[in-house]
């Protein structure tokens, strides 16, 4: 898991939104992007990322 610290100053690299973490990933709402995590290591790379969906009736997500 990430530590407190490392959470409070990363950003997005592709649109400098915030961010939500998970335990494999971090999560780019604003632009839709997800990071890995692996080894406990952001990869906070835009050739990394994949496309991410809010899930639906989620905050941000695609409504009914």
């Amino acid at each position: 898991m990430l530590d407190d610290e490392l959470k409070a100053i990363l950003a997005c690299p592709a649109c400098k939104g915030d961010l939500r973490f998970e335990e494999t990933r971090i999560i780019c709402p604003a632009c839709r992007k997800a990071y890995p995590i692996r080894d406990g290591i952001p990869v906070m790379l835009i050739g990394e990322a994949t496309d991410w969906t809010p899930p639906p009736g989620a905050a941000g997500g695609p409504s009914r």
